[in-house]
């Protein structure tokens, strides 16, 4: 199916969208502006932010409940240039890997907050609700398996003013999915002046090097009005930690030619045409104010795969074991010999008398050895496209009354390719260059909100409705990716091998709408106390209704110390996507065609092993707190604890006997005549997570100039409660409880001396357990390959000046003395990983880099 980028259909929504979003252009360049003046230096200001509360913004020591609030120069300033690792590296409990390969994992990566799957946070962009990216995690090593989050990558640091973390739950004020807490980012708002910046770096190693270039312009809206536009473009080389596997290195010393040393590349993909752009504009008409933000970005990701051996690999080279080679007869009626690979003491025979055989084979005998010798490595990656745009009007009605209407479209498309490999039932005819496009996904949102709030002199009351509309799209493969070739019935495996195409009997599109309506009132009691309280109903067309509430307090006990507390219910809704994703590949088993499947819950063949219609995940909130702040001392302590019911989870796969074949054949489901094997997702297993943050920073005079030191440590841990065997096993249990350090943190020092600054973090991440490969088997005499890590500490450095001429340079090296974890112990021995792959500071060593730029 030919596919054609971001050429939406006119459908009601979108249009309302369309006008809505004109309305507020044409206003904007009428010129008809009264705005308030902005700060004269708002970086002077101490931070504050409006999460959390729908009252008046606050501190982070205010706020009744845990934020942390990063600033845009923080942010900005270190290595990654990637804001998930940017905000791994600031906020302890914010976690994610390098995802070197997991399909399509690698191409959006997966990040957890508080221990819990990225579907769990809410995701804010000037405090609206931010898209779902289009990518299903199948991979997600336990923790993230099944979620389907939102793609935090998209956004250039440059662009954000700050970035606040909620740590609380939080969907009695926002909705779905903010169970682990609510990340916003907020978008700068420059009138005049810019910035311009080129980045360079690579690992000690000598790989991976990365450039990246940026750039950000305000321009005057109107009389007092702004307008912003920020473009960044990256790239970034992959790294390779790895070493030849076993079984390569076997080939090789038997004579194979070709065999590549590594033959499989673990390391961070390659990242091409890494093309952001954010612009946020803003003005005040009269009594109204009117405001439009959005973003457009495109990035390809190509990454590694696994190692095809040419003696073993099944479907393609040998289906016995690697006994014999799969030779497979193209025509005519002369018969193809068998060629033994494998002497009769199990020893690899000479590829110099496999050769002399493979050649002297009758014309009509096909074998993969003759094009590929050496075996092969497929390559893996995915075009994706992102784009966002929210439009909007508030003002303030008579008594005061504030109100605020917006409507926001967000669409996320990823285009998945392979290359470097082949069909293997299409013999000799494969496609050019050996290039599949397996197909890809698509996630649309339009959401439109009305919000009224009122403030008394003690007393804030707010309300609101909200409307949803979200789609999933399955996209179907190229032909060569989803083909059914001549030479399958003799064994040879169908779709493009690694990851085949999206059969076209899964293509099609799912959507569906909800409604939701809150109602949200905080009091200061008392000059010490402050009672808050919501409770919001939503309404899902596919599985019902939802009533959730949130009560939270804080009491100060003088000027220095206060105590807060918040209790709240929460929920995640199952996405369109997760309800109706099916995926089906092929192969030929016992002398027939045989599908495995995953299925939608909702589909018969499904409800026959036991399938029901997904529900929303449900939890429960408590967190209580300590803030301390006395002159240019602060300290907070928040303890918390998350119950999760009804987690979603891929079940096991069933395998359909003949009898159930026939039954389900006899009562109208065709499809199952194919069935070998059905998988669904399914709400099963339930998770409590307990943890502690503790946050401290004191500012100083030392060495002669302002220094600060910061504390910031993360303490998690998570229990599953119940579960279903046969369903979640042991191995991913074990995972959801230990993949994660249960202990994180970081001390900074950062002094700041005229235009001369210099900050040193050093990072502790505790043990971590890794089921590598995901083998879902915990021991390894039952053939696991589980990884025990130990703990860990690293060391970021940076220094540089910023001249008042603009001119501003950056040198800094992050992982100064190149900490790796622990050699793999199943390295060579499995698939060629130099060291566990899912480690939570990851396995690519020390990183330098300079940054230099310019501001006007």
């Amino acid at each position: 199916m030919k596919r054609t980028h971001f050429k939406f259909a006119v459908s009601p929504l979108t249009l309302a969208v369309q006008l809505a979003l004109g309305s507020a252009i044409a206003v904007a360049l009428s010129g008809t502006a009264v705005a308030q003046e902005p700060a004269d230096d708002p970086t002077e200001l101490e931070a504050i932010s409006v999460l959390g509360t729908r009252s008046a913004a606050r501190s982070v020591t205010e706020s009744a409940v845990p934020i942390d609030i990063i600033g845009g120069e923080e942010l900005h300033n270190q290595a990654a240039t990637d804001v998930l690792d940017q905000i791994r590296t600031l906020v302890p409990s914010f976690n994610v890997s390098t995802i070197p390969i997991d399909d399509a994992a690698t191409l959006v990566r997966p990040a957890n907050l508080r221990g819990l799957p990225p579907d769990n946070t809410l995701i804010l962009v000037n405090g609206k609700r931010r898209h779902r990216a289009a990518v299903i995690t199948f991979l997600g090593h336990g923790l993230s398996d099944g979620a389907q989050g939102v793609d935090l990558s998209v956004f250039p640091s440059l662009a954000l003013e700050q970035v606040e973390v909620l740590r609380d739950g939080a969907a009695a004020q926002y909705g779905s999915d903010a169970i682990a807490g609510v990340i916003n980012f907020q978008l700068r708002e420059l009138r005049d002046g810019g910035a311009v910046e080129a980045f360079a770096g690579e690992f000690f190693e000598g790989d991976g090097f990365t450039q990246q270039y940026a750039g950000q312009i305000g321009f005057p809206l109107g009389e007092n009005g702004f307008a912003t536009f920020t473009a960044e473009f990256r790239e970034a080389d992959p790294t390779s930690r790895s070493v030849q596997r076993d079984d390569a290195a076997e080939v090789a010393a038997a004579g194979y030619p070709g065999v590549p040393n590594p033959a499989q590349i673990w390391g961070s993909p390659e990242v091409k045409d890494d093309t952001k752009f954010v612009y946020n504009l803003g003005l005040t008409a009269e009594d109204v104010e009117l405001y439009l933000f959005g973003n457009f970005a495109q990035r390809e990701t190509d990454g590694g795969f696994y190692y095809r051996n040419p003696t073993t690999r099944g479907g393609v080279y040998s289906n016995d074991g690697g006994q014999s080679l799969l030779i497979g007869r193209t025509g005519g009626t002369t018969a193809c010999p068998r060629i033994a690979l494998r002497n009769a003491s199990g020893a690899l025979i000479p590829y110099s008398t496999v050769s002399a055989q493979v050649a002297a084979l009758p014309s009509n005998c096909f074998t993969f050895l003759r094009q590929f010798p050496g075996g092969f490595t497929p390559r893996f990656g995915g075009e994706m496209k992102d784009l966002g745009v929210t439009g909007g009007i508030k003002g303030v009605w008579a008594n005061d009354v504030e109100w605020d209407f917006s409507a926001s479209f967000g669409r996320n498309d990823i285009d998945f390719f392979m290359y470097n490999t082949v069909n293997a039932s299409l013999g000799a005819s494969q496609p050019s260059g050996l290039f599949f496009r397996p197909g890809g996904n698509e996630q649309t949102e339009h959401t439109f909100n009305f919000d009224v709030g009122k403030s008394f002199e003690t007393f804030h009351l707010a309300a609101g409705a909200e409307f949803r509309r979200e789609a999933f799209e399955i996209f179907a493969g190229d032909v060569p990716s989803t083909a059914i070739g001549p030479l399958t019935s003799q064994g040879f495996s169908i779709g493009s091998n690694g990851f085949p195409g999206f059969n076209p009997v899964t293509a099609g599109k799912n959507d569906r709408d909800n409604w939701a309506v809150y109602l949200d009132a905080e009091s200061q009691v008392t000059e010490q106390f402050l009672i808050a309280g919501a409770v919001r109903h939503e309404d899902y067309d596919d599985f019902g209704g939802t009533t959730n509430w949130k009560l939270t307090m804080r009491y100060d006990f003088d000027e220095a110390f206060a105590a807060r507390a918040a209790f709240s219910t929460g929920f995640r809704a199952p996405t369109p996507g997760q309800s109706n994703v099916s995926q089906v590949t092929t192969a030929f088993i016992d002398g027939e065609l045989r599908d495995t499947a995953t299925l939608p819950p909702t589909d018969p063949i499904a409800a026959f092993y036991g399938a029901e219609p997904l529900i929303p995940e449900e939890s429960n909130n408590a967190s209580i707190g300590l803030v301390w702040s006395s002159g240019d001392i602060t300290v907070t302590a928040d303890w918390y604890r998350i119950e999760v019911e009804d987690r979603i989870a891929r079940s096991t796969d069933f395998t359909l006997t003949d009898a159930d074949r026939a039954a389900l054949v006899a009562a109208g489901q065709a499809q199952a005549a194919t069935l070998s094997r059905v998988g669904f997702f399914v709400n099963d297993f339930d998770t409590t997570t307990t943890g502690l943050d503790l946050v401290g920073s004191i500012d100083t005079d030392h060495f002669g100039g302002l220094t600060t030191y910061s504390l910031a440590v993360n303490f998690n841990d998570t229990e599953v409660d119940a579960f279903t065997p046969g369903i979640i096993t042991e191995a991913r249990i074990k995972k959801l409880e230990e993949s994660l350090p249960r202990t994180k943190g970081y001390f900074t020092f950062n002094h700041l001396r005229g235009p001369w600054h210099a900050n040193v973090r050093i990072n502790y991440y505790g043990s971590f357990y890794e089921d590598h490969l995901d083998s879902d088997v915990v021991l390894a005499e039952d053939g696991g390959l589980p990884i025990f890590n130990g703990s860990a500490v690293t060391v970021d450095v940076e220094s540089g000046f910023k001249f008042e001429s603009g001119l501003y340079l950056n040198v800094g090296a992050q992982n100064l003395f190149d900490k790796v974890p622990d050699d793999n112990p199943w390295g060579a021995l499995v698939a060629g990983a130099e060291y566990p792959v899912h480690t939570p500071y990851g396995f690519n060593g020390g990183f330098y880099y300079a940054r230099v730029g310019y501001t006007f």
